[in-house]
């Protein structure tokens, strides 16, 4: 019989299981968190947290209204709000959504244009020779005056369209107008009483 070495044995040959030593965080590391600490309840301290934010960045209103407006981007308004159905082109969907290119709707009288977008559409309209018959949504509750006249415009504007600009003097005209309606267009037939 063999004698039993130490290799055999299998407590033995296994290595003995790592451990943690006390290795303190340096000094230097503890003194750089303190100087971050107590930099940052100074500036705490000296931002004034418990302003009124009503002050805003402490701009007068004459400095506030001397900075101009941005100027409303008709044809990011349409990209967000009817290139989906239309087409960016303006081409619409073939018996789903009307074209916007070419369509006497879009070239003939502003006011029947700011009225489909303010109020919508709901029903049959003949668009280039082609009966849709579909839903349009409103967009007089989630766009303003000027930004109607934008995307009016720029629709009146673009693929070969020729219609003149809307302002927004015109849509604010045609939303007094029709203040107490509440229900979209029914269809063509009753867009084209509005000629």
């Amino acid at each position: 019989m063999q004698a039993k070495t130490r290799n055999d044995d299998p407590q033995r040959r296994e290595n003995v299981d790592p451990h943690e030593s006390l290795n303190p965080v340096p000094r230097l590391m503890l003194g750089l968190i303190g100087l971050l600490l107590v930099w940052a309840v100074y500036y705490i301290y000296t931002a004034h947290p418990n302003t009124r934010p009503a002050l805003g960045d402490r701009r007068n209103v004459e400095v506030l209204a001397a900075v101009p407006g941005k100027a409303v981007d008709g044809a990011q308004i349409f990209g967000a709000n009817c290139a989906a159905c239309h087409q960016a082109a303006g081409t619409g969907i073939p018996q789903v959504f009307p074209p916007l290119a070419g369509s006497a709707w879009v070239n003939g009288g502003e006011q029947v244009l700011i009225q489909i977008l303010l109020h919508g559409i709901n029903g049959s309209i003949e668009v280039a020779g082609n009966t849709y018959n579909g839903v349009m949504p409103a967009f007089g509750d989630k766009l303003g005056d000027a930004e109607i006249a934008a995307v009016a415009s720029y629709i009146r504007s673009q693929w070969s369209n020729q219609g003149a600009p809307v302002t927004p003097e015109s849509v604010a005209e045609q939303r007094k107008r029709t203040a107490d309606r509440s229900a979209p267009w029914n269809g063509g037939a009753e867009l084209a009483t509005l000629k």
